[in-house]
């Protein structure tokens, strides 16, 4: 029962690996969108949210079954519950790539994009979505807690873009919907590495418990 048990853990784990990927390449995508006006990558994207859409029931319905069908102790119960409050922010992480995207499809010619620091806060919040989930499957507090920290970098970059595009428009005032434009997709980055830290946080709560526990014992 017990060996059962842990195969559809690990099958778990692959799972929240797999829709970890699938959002991070809605965020590659949703960046090249606003550079590259591409029905294909539109494409993409609508592909992309329904695989996430069907990963999402998937691991919803894993963890129903772990629940319902075995007698997970307090440590694997700890697992499932970070699991389903991972995958909810994951779920929003693409629908905020898709955001962008859609953004992007209507944005005019982009004088500003190199001007300000939106494909680093792009990489920023792309690399605390992978490093999050890594600490769930690993079990790393460190990365998790380095995926907290790196939020500031983030809510700085976002005030870096709001400056530079202020500055901008004083200098070419006809480019106001552009900048808005970014500053929109500013803004979705920066709620794309909100929920990087929530996942980070999930992890780490459940680590402490994790470790309490045995110093308990």
């Amino acid at each position: 029962m017990r060996k059962n048990f842990d195969q559809k853990l690990s099958t778990l784990n692959i799972w929240l690996i797999e829709m970890g990927s699938l959002v991070e390449e809605t965020i590659t995508i949703a960046l090249k969108t606003v550079t590259q006006h591409n029905d294909l990558l539109w494409d993409r994207m609508i592909t992309l949210q329904e695989e996430i859409k069907q990963k999402n029931q998937d691991i919803e319905a894993l963890c129903l079954k772990l629940l319902l069908q075995q007698q997970p102790v307090a440590k694997d119960l700890r697992l499932i519950s970070t699991a389903l409050k991972m995958i909810t922010d994951l779920k929003r992480i693409g629908d905020q790539g898709v955001d962008i995207a859609e953004i992007s499809l209507t944005m005019e010619e982009n004088k500003f994009l190199e001007q300000v620091p939106i494909l680093k806060m792009a990489q920023g919040v792309t690399t605390m979505v992978t490093e999050s989930i890594d600490a769930f499957v690993k079990g790393d507090l460190s990365l998790g807690e380095k995926v907290i920290k790196a939020d500031d970098e983030i809510d700085d970059l976002f005030e870096e873009v709001k400056e530079k595009l202020i500055h901008l428009l004083i200098k070419d005032n006809t480019q106001g919907k552009t900048a808005l434009d970014l500053l929109m997709i500013a803004k979705y980055l920066e709620r794309i590495g909100d929920h990087g830290v929530n996942i980070a946080t999930w992890v780490v709560a459940s680590l402490r418990n994790q470790a309490n526990n045995r110093v308990g014992e």
